[in-house]
């Protein structure tokens, strides 16, 4: 609360905006609603992590069997086996509204499971 809000009593009205003043706030009104249509809501990003996480864990399962039975190597399964567990904790990051969080870490470490493949596994 800023001061000059404690100063006015309980009991005081606020003064209505002039006509034209509403018009303006009107049509910034619209403006930003059309706006806030194209955003995401908090659910909506919470479903989407997940749903991005899940079609992850799938892929890197299907490229961890498919690694497995080219080559059978510990590295190969640690990791596979630890983007598999990335992608659990994103899942659970976005169950618990953690989303931006979540993408990142999804991200990041995705790109570090396969820049890994990459460069550690012949």
């Amino acid at each position: 609360m800023s001061t000059s809000d404690q100063d006015q009593s309980v009991d005081t009205p606020i003064p209505a905006p002039d006509a034209g003043a509403a018009a303006e706030t009107e049509t910034e009104t619209e403006a930003e609603v059309e706006v806030e249509d194209r955003r995401l809501t908090p659910r909506q990003a919470r479903r989407l992590r997940i749903a991005l996480s899940s079609v992850g864990m799938v892929a890197m399962a299907v490229v961890l069997g498919l690694r497995i039975a080219s080559r059978s190597s510990v590295l190969v399964v640690g990791v596979y086996g630890l983007a598999l567990i990335l992608c659990g904790i994103v899942i659970e990051l976005s169950r618990n509204g953690r989303t931006r969080l979540g993408s990142w870490l999804l991200a990041v470490g995705l790109v570090a499971a396969i820049g890994s493949d990459w460069l550690l596994i012949p």
